[in-house]
């Protein structure tokens, strides 16, 4: 049954990621710290599977990639995820899971009501703050994309530049944060296995995925995510 729903989650957090451009980590982490044995583990097969989904989307988008619009954004990442991956290796997961749940409705409810309003804009002042914030949320809960996506929705002319850039910054932030946590020993032989269970559903949902790319509402199933998290967080914070 593990196997299962490791399968299905993968699937589903696919299919959103390659519809919405983001959201793989958000849908993931409300459900696998539930079914692998530890928070760390949980964090580490996000982080792999992140990876290997937003590389093959960048393969098929990377001509519209502007790099520039990266540079100042994941160096500040690196720094402040850094030290958010060694904060949880001597954390309490249950304390985490409580402080995930909180995020997870502020965040929803900024993407609600907000994120339009939001004068958001290329600069190197909203680089550092975002991407502090996504090291932050990345390090910690493993969901890195949301503060990021903000930067990027305003960088960004185009909708193929923008999921480019996106898959891009993942690719490299999972990267970098993997390397971290194999080092604390979050990588067990457990995350290898469940990394075979959840492959097939990461190719379904790119499948998948690309085909209502350009046919359903992308607003209407954003906000349907969106309250999927205030649901998801709600059950952290209760269970």
């Amino acid at each position: 049954m593990t196997a299962f729903l490791i399968f299905l989650s993968s699937f589903a957090g696919s299919f959103v990621q390659r519809v919405c451009g983001f959201g793989f980590g958000i849908f993931i982490m409300t459900i696998l710290p539930y079914l692998m044995p530890s928070y760390q583990e949980a964090t580490a097969l996000s982080g792999f599977l992140s990876l290997i989904q937003s590389g093959i989307v960048l393969f098929s988008v990377y001509k519209f990639l502007n790099i520039r619009n990266l540079y100042g954004i994941f160096l500040t990442f690196c720094v402040f995820s850094f030290f958010a991956v060694k904060f949880v290796s001597v954390t309490d997961s249950g304390g985490l899971r409580v402080i995930l749940g909180c995020v997870l409705i502020l965040l929803a409810a900024y993407f609600l009501f907000f994120a339009n309003k939001a004068a958001v804009k290329p600069t190197i002042k909203w680089q550092i703050s975002l991407g502090g914030l996504s090291g932050l949320m990345g390090g910690l809960f493993g969901m890195h994309g949301p503060a990021a996506v903000v930067y990027f929705l305003s960088s960004e002319t185009s909708k193929e530049s923008y999921l480019a850039i996106a898959q891009a910054y993942f690719v490299l932030t999972n990267i970098y944060m993997s390397l971290f946590r194999a080092e604390y020993g979050f990588v067990t032989p457990t995350v290898g296995l469940s990394l075979l269970y959840a492959l097939p559903g990461i190719f379904l949902g790119i499948f998948f995925g690309k085909k209502v790319f350009e046919k359903i509402n992308r607003e209407t199933l954003k906000k349907i995510i969106y309250f999927y998290m205030i649901i998801a967080g709600i059950i952290q914070i209760i269970f």
